[in-house]
C-alpha cells in the first residue's frame, strides 16, 4: 500500500460533501494536510476546502493519480466508465463500508489498483507508523 501513496500526487473524491461534520469531508482535509492535491467531485458547491468543485471526473482536465470514492457500491460502475476514458487513473479506491467485488474485478483487469473498504485515512495513518 505504501507503493501507492508514494505513487500519488492528486486524488479525485467522489462524493465530497461540503459539510465539516462528514466523513468524507475530514479524510479530504486530512489528505490535504499530507501535501496531496485533492478533487472534489460533487453535484453542488463550487469550492471545497478551497478546491474547485467538479460535477463529475469527466469534467476534470488536470492529472488524477487516484479516485477516492465516498458513494454507494451501485455508483461503481458509473465512475468505472469516467476512469475507462482517461488514461492517467492509476487507483480506485472505495471508501470503508463500500463493496464491489465485480468493479473491482473489472478495475484490475483495466491493470489499476483496486482498494475497497478500507478508510484511505486509517491506511495512511498505519503506513505512517510503519
Amino acid at each position: 500500500m505504501k507503493d501507492i501513496f508514494q505513487n500519488t500526487k492528486s486524488i479525485a473524491i467522489v462524493g465530497l460533501s461540503p459539510d465539516f461534520d462528514k466523513p468524507s469531508h475530514k479524510v479530504a482535509k486530512f489528505l490535504q494536510s499530507k501535501g496531496f492535491k485533492i478533487i472534489p467531485i460533487y453535484p453542488k458547491e463550487d469550492f471545497i476546502l478551497n478546491e474547485k468543485v467538479y460535477r463529475s471526473l469527466e469534467d476534470v482536465k488536470e492529472r488524477v493519480d487516484m479516485v477516492n470514492v465516498f458513494r454507494k457500491a451501485e455508483f461503481t460502475f458509473e465512475i468505472l466508465k469516467q476512469i475507462k476514458k482517461r488514461d492517467d487513473v492509476k487507483t480506485l479506491w472505495l471508501q470503508l463500508g463500500i463493496v464491489n467485488d465485480e468493479a473491482m474485478d473489472i478495475v484490475r483487469s483495466f491493470g489499476l489498483n483496486a482498494i475497497q473498504d478500507k478508510c484511505i485515512m486509517i491506511e495512511y495513518k498505519k503506513m505512517e507508523r510503519l
